[in-house]
């Protein structure tokens, strides 16, 4: 009587909470494409891009600003002594200065902020491939995970009905004592993989709700990812996204060199302005020019740095060119490999399953030993989970191809 006490003090309390006791609501997942369309709403990584690029927008808009003039007032020879003890003999000076950009600083400004907007913006496109491929590998994998949590479970379903067949075959004198240990074993194993595969289904879903921005936690995905068939990829890319990232930021690196040049030459200021004499109330004009002296500081480190800075860039665009090349071979190869894998593991899995089958028969005929349908249940839990990772890696292979030619995986293009 004591152990069924707590069952019935929970179900009385979950009717005296009411809406406590109430279900959740699972948060499922969408299709990729669907959510796809939702991320790039809501997505961090997205808004990131967005913000550098709106970041760019407005220094090129600042870099094309000329120098504000300034405006002085000046009273001298007041509230001194002797004859200038009042303001009787002030002198009073309105003036208005100019700065005047010399050699070719403006432009090179400006040319500068608007290789830097480019590159922003194809940094941005960049993060939008990248982002595409990670989400796609995201939701493969908790699609995959959603996958081997159900073949765990179905695990835990056979390992109990040996379990079960096991302990009737020895209740009535068939098997010995140590066949029924060995299939609650075999049961206590499938269990704890149980556990382990809804960790990891969790662990998965979390990290596609934190790569799409979710407010909150997807319970389960849609899927349809993992058997997906997309279009099949051009020969030749069109466009590399990685690539021109990496040009753009190799030309606003150039044009930074043009920028610390032309600070080098000093900038020439004029001012004009009206004087007034307090003594016999007269006005006249004044006029001058002053221009820096560059005795110390000649900008030769600044433009030592951004040459260095741009044959870094260089370096950068030649990487990224025969990274791109290797990795869209490499993808290619992956491509091509993974839908005979593919295959080769669904009629493995196929043979798996009719294994089992014969051995469950010949077993509970009497014709097999324990070992055998144990070994056969392993087999086919095992060959269940190689077709999963072997459709993750296609999934995989499909987005490395998709990246390395700047299309959007199992997408349009961007």
């Amino acid at each position: 009587m004591s152990s069924n006490r707590w069952p019935l003090r929970a179900a009385l309390a979950c009717v005296a909470s009411g809406v406590l006791c109430t279900p959740v609501a699972a948060q499922t997942a969408p299709t990729f494409q669907t959510l796809l369309t939702q991320a790039r709403a809501s997505a961090p990584r997205l808004a990131l891009g967005a913000a550098e690029t709106r970041a760019a927008e407005g220094q090129a808009t600042q870099a094309a600003a000329r120098p504000n003039p300034t405006l002085g007032l000046m009273v001298e020879n007041a509230a001194g002594s002797g004859p200038y003890k009042d303001f009787d003999g002030a002198e009073t000076t309105l003036s208005i200065e100019q700065p005047l950009e010399l050699g070719g600083k403006r432009a090179a400004r400006t040319a500068a902020a608007q290789a830097d907007l480019a590159a922003a913006q194809a940094r941005a496109a960049l993060g939008q491939v990248d982002f595409a491929r990670g989400l796609a590998l995201a939701y493969a994998d908790a699609e995959a995970a959603q996958q081997r949590l159900a073949i765990a479970r179905d695990g835990v379903d056979l390992a109990r009905a040996d379990a079960r067949a096991a302990r009737l075959l020895v209740d009535n004198g068939k098997e010995a004592q140590v066949r029924a240990v060995q299939a609650e074993a075999g049961l206590a194993t499938a269990r704890a993989d149980l556990a382990a595969a809804q960790a990891e289904a969790e662990t998965a879903l979390a990290r596609l709700s934190a790569l799409t921005g979710s407010p909150e936690t997807y319970t389960a995905v849609a899927g349809g990812l993992l058997d997906a068939a997309p279009a099949a990829p051009p020969t030749e890319p069109a466009f590399s996204p990685a690539v021109a990232a990496a040009r753009a930021e190799r030309d606003a690196a150039e044009r930074r060199i043009a920028v610390e040049r032309a600070r080098r030459t000093p900038d020439l200021a004029v001012s004009f302005g009206v004087r007034q004499f307090q003594s016999d109330d007269s006005t006249a004009a004044v006029f001058g020019v002053s221009v820096p002296l560059p005795l110390f500081d000649r900008n030769r480190g600044a433009v030592v740095a951004a040459t260095a800075n741009a044959q870094v860039a260089q370096a950068r665009l030649a990487m990224a060119q025969a990274e791109q090349d290797g990795d869209r071979r490499a993808a290619s190869a992956q491509v091509a490999a993974a839908g005979q894998t593919l295959e080769a593991s669904r009629q493995a899995e196929g043979a798996a399953s009719e294994a089992y089958r014969l051995a469950r028969i010949g077993y509970d005929a009497g014709r097999l030993p324990l070992s055998e349908l144990l070994a056969a249940r392993r087999d086919l839990i095992a060959a269940r989970g190689r077709a999963v990772e072997t459709k993750l890696a296609r999934v995989k292979a499909f987005a490395d191809l998709a990246r390395a030619q700047g299309r959007i995986p199992f997408g349009d293009q961007p």
